[in-house]
């Protein structure tokens, strides 16, 4: 009855040189992530770079991640953004590309009230027939998206879900507490996906899974399985890796493992830089804990 229930990647979007989208790396990233089992694939979320990524860029990547995906994975476009119109003229692009579903991040910068952010989604929902996910993240909206919003918001047919990443345990509980039975819960942050679950989520859109999707994969079906024994060990062998990724300013430590690890260069888009070369070696080493490279 959940309609994303399990394990979305956060995709990393692959820059060359020249500050060009890297085809070669963006489809061995795609084939990796499909190989490794994820459920789904979110293309221009904040870990694909989306406030630095233009119209037609953005069409590549999904109509390309579609194409590669051939309805194994579900593709979901991160169209959302701070104009309630640049997100619906997105949306409808992202339809039209093949995406199955779309994440709205809660608009950045303006700090609307509630009743805004009740108007800006409804706007959203009422212009597509795609399913939608609210992305409340207020470490980079300046805005929380409360329970009480989330609950009315899930009265539209088309809100199905929220990747909850406010970081408060408390609040996802009311928040579990006050949506319908179906609406899914999706835990934004790959260290609280257990705890989430526990409560009552249903899974995870993850940073961690661009390195490890086979391994966090496992890690999330243990936890909606209600194995949490086999939960609690993959998470703390997980859980450095999830840290590591927020060392400096996401991507940037999981683009520099993806460097380590062969996938892709380390290029960032400014204002963002490469992470810090003292945090290389640890970070190779993690790694290595993690059989994603050999020594």
């Amino acid at each position: 009855m959940f309609p994303f229930k399990g394990l979305h990647t956060a995709l990393v979007t692959p820059f060359d040189h020249n500050d060009e989208i890297d085809k070669e790396a963006w489809e061995k990233h795609l084939d990796y992530q499909i190989k490794g089992g994820v459920d789904g694939l979110v293309i221009c979320g904040t870990t694909g770079e989306s406030p630095n990524i233009s119209d037609e860029e953005f069409e590549y990547l999904v109509s390309s991640a579609f194409e590669k995906a051939n309805n194994d994975v579900t593709i979901i476009a991160g169209s959302g953004s701070n104009s309630t119109k640049k997100s619906i003229e997105r949306s409808e692009r992202a339809a039209e590309l093949g995406a199955k579903a779309l994440l709205l991040v809660g608009p950045y910068y303006n700090k609307p009230t509630q009743e805004g952010l009740l108007a800006h989604y409804r706007a959203i929902a009422d212009s597509t027939d795609l399913p939608c996910i609210v992305y409340n993240v207020p470490g980079r909206t300046s805005s929380n998206i409360t329970p009480q919003t989330i609950a009315e918001l899930a009265k539209h047919e088309r809100i199905v879900a929220v990747k909850e990443a406010c970081g408060d345990i408390n609040q996802i509980m009311d928040l579990v507490a006050s949506v319908p039975y179906g609406f899914s819960i999706l835990s934004g942050d790959d260290g609280m996906t257990l705890p989430i679950i526990a409560a009552g989520g249903v899974g995870l859109i993850s940073v961690a899974s661009n390195q490890a999707p086979a391994l966090m994969k496992k890690y999330v079906d243990a936890c909606n399985n209600g194995d949490f024994e086999t939960a609690r060990e993959l998470h703390y062998r997980l859980y450095p890796l999830m840290k590591a990724n927020f060392w400096e300013s996401n991507p940037a430590p999981a683009k520099a493992s993806l460097e380590i690890m062969g996938m892709m260069k380390n290029y960032v888009r400014l204002p963002l830089l490469p992470m810090s070369k003292k945090y290389e070696e640890m970070l190779r080493q993690l790694l290595l804990d993690l059989d994603l490279i050999e020594d």
